[in-house]
């Protein structure tokens, strides 16, 4: 039997068909090789949240001489298509709602007897599977960090103050610019500005090439801040600093409940899931790439099953309201620009490292909006306009953040960033 030619030899323990460098045969004729990988993390514990392709790699010989080059693909091309055309998705799971309630005007009436916790049957179950798939990406595991790094304790703070005190208070002064005839679109949009990021503000992370070990912890003390304060908070500014004389107070215990439900019950498992499965069960690379790529598309489809039976029970009334969603995308827009600017701004003033400055002003920039329209459907109902100005959020947020990692990454090299930060502050190092 004749033995294998070199170039079978070495394709043949190339599971993606090129010939490394190293065995790249001159003489035979290779003389180039593409190789498209996805980006490597540093540890066990920073794998990345979801693998994607990020950079093309391109080897290729001019005479004796190897020359390597890499091309590093657009921030929409590392999107999946759920992800990358996600507003698309989002309008038409609302053009195919809006005709199933108006020829059926009594399904909203229908949908709201019964239900689980305040919330129909059929709502319920698209906020919980919207919500496992985040939370299972959650890395819990970095949370020991910040009880041995007195460094890391001053970024956290900056980011909570900005998160529960700065973008609260903008998010109500938007709503009272931009509607002050509105007290229902505004309470919707404050209920959006108190729901602070979850693991969706990874992927623009990710993306502008911020520092994802930062930005993970920030997610998880955000998830569990948000049992903790986003009731009170929610309260405070409506019943409170939004209280209108015809309008009853929404009781703690609703909200409190809301939160326990639709954030508590994911919340608790997902964190049994990683820490039951990553490392144990399934390897960590397993679990991060291959069993979060399987989840991931959950999250979106529950999100957009929950729009359209939303805009199916609303109907009649949400055609009329189309000059409501305009109206709403204003401060919504504006909301996001100066959360992301202003924080990238300061934390630039501060002198921290571009990876950094990326992490805190998307982490400032992003919202749970799915757990806003989770407290909304169960107290206000799922045909109210509060309900209406949530589901904006997520049509805009896709498209404008995704707007921002451009305008990240066209500046990375432009502008003198800090120094302190990101690998030093991990590592146990003062700022």
């Amino acid at each position: 039997m004749a033995s294998p030619s070199r170039s079978e030899t070495s394709h043949s323990h190339d599971p993606l068909g090129a010939v490394p460098a190293d065995h790249l045969d001159l003489e035979r004729g290779d003389t180039n090789y593409t190789v498209v990988s996805a980006r490597d993390s540093s540890d066990e514990e920073s794998s990345p949240l979801l693998v994607r392709s990020t950079t093309t790699t391109t080897v290729a010989s001019t005479g004796s001489e190897l020359i390597r080059t890499e091309t590093k693909n657009a921030p929409i091309e590392q999107l999946s298509i759920l992800d990358r055309y996600l507003p698309l998705w989002i309008v038409l799971s609302m053009g195919i709602g809006i005709p199933i309630g108006y020829f059926f005007p009594d399904l909203g009436e229908k949908l709201e007897r019964g239900g689980f916790a305040g919330v129909s049957i059929p709502i319920a179950i698209g906020l919980l599977i919207m919500m496992y798939p985040i939370m299972c990406k959650v890395q819990f595991e970095s949370l020991h960090r910040l009880l041995t790094i007195k460094a890391l304790w001053a970024q956290v703070a900056i980011s909570l103050f900005i998160n529960w005190i700065i973008a609260p208070m903008v998010m109500v002064g938007l709503s009272w610019v931009f509607l002050p005839d509105e007290p229902e679109l505004r309470e919707g949009l404050i209920m959006v500005g108190v729901a602070r990021c979850i693991a969706m503000v990874m992927i623009w992370i990710e993306l502008s090439e911020g520092d994802t070990d930062y930005g993970a912890i920030l997610t998880a003390v955000n998830s569990l801040l948000q049992m903790v304060l986003f009731a009170p908070t929610a309260m405070f500014y409506i019943n409170v600093v939004g209280k209108n004389a015809d309008h009853l107070d929404i009781p703690y215990s609703v909200v409190a409940k809301s939160v326990a439900i639709f954030l508590g019950l994911p919340l608790l498992i997902a964190v049994i899931t990683r820490f039951s499965m990553r490392g144990r069960l399934i390897s960590v690379q397993s679990y991060d790439e291959k069993f979060m790529s399987f989840l991931e598309p959950f999250s979106l489809l529950g999100l957009l099953f929950t729009i359209l039976v939303m805009f199916a029970s609303q109907g009649r009334e949400v055609v009329t309201q189309l000059t409501s969603v305009l109206r709403v995308m204003v401060p919504m827009f504006t909301y996001f620009v100066i959360l992301f600017f202003g924080t990238l701004y300061l934390c630039y003033r501060m002198g921290y490292t571009y990876k950094i400055c990326s992490a805190q002003a998307f982490t400032a920039a992003s919202n749970n909006f799915e757990l806003a329209i989770a407290v909304i459907v169960s107290y206000y109902g799922i045909t109210s306009r509060q309900a209406l100005a949530a589901t904006v959020g997520p049509l805009l947020e896709v498209p404008v953040l995704l707007s921002f990692v451009y305008v990240m990454q066209h500046y990375r090299e432009r502008i003198p960033w800090g120094h302190h930060g990101s690998t030093e502050v991990i590592s146990g190092a003062t700022i």
